[in-house]
């Protein structure tokens, strides 16, 4: 007889320890043991942008070409020079690209927020 009423008693006793916010009808929510607010896990996604930037595709040059002397014959026996040798420099500019790159503005977080419930069998 001592034993049943031992098994009942405990029985009763888990069943008391065992009512929480989720068997009152509150799921998926963490109650801290003082408070009777429900805090709910809130996920904000990592936060991207994209940026264009400009990147140097090829740099300037100057390249020199050089000009030979440049020679006629004024007569049969005698041919003078025209125009001295000479060197012309060619500049080429720097060409340049837009490029795009993804970076990353905010990593991922959560956090707990404090909802509202409104649970039918406890009353809050």
């Amino acid at each position: 007889m001592s034993r049943t009423i031992a098994v009942v008693f405990s029985a009763a006793a888990a069943a008391l320890a065992m009512t929480s916010a989720a068997s009152a009808g509150c799921y998926n929510c963490y109650t801290p043991p003082p408070c009777t607010t429900c805090y709910q896990q809130q996920y904000v996604p990592p936060q991207y942008r994209t940026v264009d930037e400009t990147v140097m595709v090829s740099p300037g040059a100057v390249v020199a070409h050089r000009t030979p002397a440049q020679y006629r014959t004024v007569m049969v026996p005698q041919t003078v020079m025209v125009a001295p040798e000479g060197v012309q420099y060619e500049r080429i500019p720097p060409r340049y690209a837009t490029r795009q790159r993804v970076e990353m503005v905010s990593p991922g977080y959560s956090y707990y927020a404090p909802v509202a419930q409104h649970c039918w069998s406890c009353g809050y």
